[in-house]
C-alpha cells in the first residue's frame, strides 16, 4: 500500500520570501493600470462629448462660467449669416484659416522667436486654437495653457472640421462684458440681428478683440477705426469667395 503524502510544499523557513521591491512593484504595476484605465475611459468619454457638440449648440464654455458679468449669448447658425461676418474674423484673426490644420507652426516660431528677444509671450492663436481655449480652458499666457490649447485645436480640426468651427468660435466668442457671440454682440451694440449687419460693423465687431472688454464697435479710438479700415481692405483683398468651399459644406 502506498501512503497518502501531502503535496503541499512544508514551510519550513527554508522557502525564499517576496522581496518588497517584487511587492511594490506589483502594487505599482496596479496603480498604473488603474490610472490608464482611468485616463483611457475619460478620453473617450471627451472625445465622445466633442463629436456631440459637433451637431447641437453648446450651452456654455469655461470662459462663460468663469465670466465676471451676466452673460449675454444667443446661438445663430453660420448658414444664416452674410458669409462677410465669418470672413472679417478670418480676416482680422487669421488669414491662414482654411490652409492650416488647427495650429499655424509659422506663427508659433515667430512669436518664440519674440518671447526668447524678451517681448513676452503673446499672439500665435489660430481660430482653432481660440475656439479650444474658449471652451475648454482659462485666460491667461503660459506655456502648459498653449500646449492643452494646442493639442485641443488638432482635435477640433479632427472631430468637427472648418465650418463647424468657425461656427463655434463666432457664437463663444466675447465682443463686450458678459457678452458672447456675434448675435448677441450684432443686437447689443447695433440693434439688429447678425443675419443684418453690414460689411462695416463685422469689421468694427472683428477689431474688438482681443480686448473685447475695454473697446466699443460703435465709439471705437482713432487706432481702431484704422485697423477696422484696415480688416475691410483685407476683407477686399482675400475675395468674398475666400471662405467659399468652407462655408458651402
Amino acid at each position: 500500500m502506498y501512503s497518502s503524502r501531502s503535496t503541499e510544499p512544508l514551510d519550513n523557513g527554508l522557502m525564499p520570501k517576496k522581496s518588497k521591491r517584487t511587492q511594490s512593484h506589483k502594487r505599482w504595476r496596479r496603480w498604473v493600470n488603474k490610472l490608464w484605465s482611468i485616463f483611457w475611459r475619460a478620453s473617450l468619454l471627451f472625445i465622445l462629448v466633442i463629436f456631440l457638440f459637433r451637431f447641437i449648440p453648446l450651452p456654455t464654455t469655461a470662459f462663460m462660467l468663469q465670466s465676471d458679468y451676466p452673460v449675454k449669448q444667443e446661438w445663430i447658425s453660420i448658414d444664416k449669416l452674410p458669409n462677410h461676418v465669418a470672413l472679417a474674423m478670418v480676416a482680422s484673426e487669421d488669414q491662414r484659416f482654411p490652409e492650416h490644420y488647427g495650429v499655424d507652426f509659422a506663427a508659433i516660431r515667430k512669436a518664440l522667436d519674440q518671447y526668447f528677444d524678451g517681448e513676452g509671450l503673446r499672439g500665435a492663436s489660430t481660430i482653432t486654437q481660440q475656439t479650444a481655449k474658449n471652451i475648454f480652458l482659462w485666460p491667461g499666457q503660459s506655456f502648459l495653457r498653449k500646449s492643452l490649447e494646442a493639442g485641443l485645436a488638432l482635435g477640433l480640426e479632427a472631430l468637427w472640421g472648418k465650418k463647424r468651427i468657425l461656427e463655434v468660435y463666432l457664437n463663444i466668442a466675447e465682443f463686450g462684458k458678459g457678452i458672447y457671440g456675434i448675435e448677441a454682440a450684432s443686437q447689443h451694440y447695433f440693434g439688429r440681428s447678425a443675419e443684418r449687419l453690414t460689411k462695416d460693423q463685422a469689421a468694427r465687431l472683428a477689431v474688438l478683440l482681443p480686448s473685447p472688454r475695454t473697446r466699443d464697435p460703435v465709439n471705437l479710438t482713432r487706432y481702431l477705426r484704422k485697423r477696422a479700415v484696415w480688416v475691410e481692405l483685407q476683407m477686399r483683398q482675400l475675395g468674398s469667395h475666400y471662405l467659399a468651399t468652407i462655408l458651402q459644406h
